[in-house]
């Protein structure tokens, strides 16, 4: 597919997907949510790509919805109002835009966070398994001030820093720099604006040497552990340890210890 607001890049084992509307700051239109939908979607069915990078065009993350493309175009409210209504019929839950399905995946995703992050540009972040910051990143989450609640931060916003600090940021609106971010938790790692992809790239490297059966996972179990009662965790975990069991890159990973050399993790 041809994408016409977003870059869709492989190197190696990662999949790199990148904003492209920089003289927007990266403001999503419909198209951007619908090519970020199908880029994702691609990244995940591409038994190459072992991680998902996702990242801003020129000195801006994701500046959150176009309102004049998303909220004021009547031609578009229209749309909305339509799918929305199909949804309902088909009994649908009701999608947290273009990146929801990072949400829904178990290949692990990184947000490399170069510029400001607001409104729905900080829940798609959020939406990330990691984040890492330049020193100019911005975090906010600011629907308050156009009449509007959070998508994907009222949940996951919570599980990162707490409740406390997920209420001050949601009912405040304000906007945080990158190393109150880090110190509340919200992003891994900190690091020079001229540093990003090269420490992004290292780490989504990193992860993608990792066998790829145990790394889903092994996702899927921490979102079940926070989500399912102990039971139905333990029972859970006992199909998946099994399934990890009898994959040879397990075999692998156990000879590769054993004789004191890196493992060569094919995903089998």
């Amino acid at each position: 597919m041809a994408f016409k607001e977003i870059l869709y890049n492989i190197e190696g084992p990662v999949a790199i997907i990148t904003l492209n509307r920089p003289e927007r700051m990266n403001a999503l239109t419909m198209v951007t949510h619908q090519e970020l939908e199908q880029a994702i979607t691609d990244a995940d069915q591409d038994d190459k790509v072992r991680v998902i990078v996702i990242t801003g065009a020129g000195k801006g993350f994701c500046s959150g919805d176009d309102v004049q493309n998303i909220f004021l175009d009547p031609e578009d409210n229209l749309r909305r109002e339509k799918q929305a209504r199909l949804q309902i019929v088909q009994r649908k839950r009701h999608s947290m835009g273009g990146a929801h399905r990072l949400v829904e995946i178990n290949k692990p995703s990184i947000a490399a966070v170069n510029g400001a992050a607001v409104g729905y540009g900080c829940d798609m972040s959020l939406m990330c398994h990691l984040r890492i910051a330049s020193e100019k990143a911005r975090f906010g989450e600011v629907f308050l001030r156009v009449g509007l609640i959070p998508d994907a931060a009222m949940i996951l916003l919570p599980r990162l820093v707490g409740t406390a600090k997920a209420y001050e940021m949601i009912l405040t609106t304000d906007i945080i720099d990158a190393k109150e971010a880090e110190r509340i938790g919200l992003v891994n790692k900190v690091v020079p604006d001229e540093q990003l992809m090269n420490a992004t790239m290292e780490l989504a490297n990193k992860i993608a040497a990792k066998p790829p059966i145990s790394v889903r996972l092994a996702i899927e179990g921490v979102r079940r552990g926070v989500n399912l009662p102990l039971p139905e965790y333990m029972e859970w975990h006992a199909q998946a340890f099994m399934v990890c069991a009898e994959t040879e890159d397990h075999i692998e990973g156990s000879k590769a210890f054993i004789e004191k050399r890196q493992p060569v993790f094919k995903g089998k």
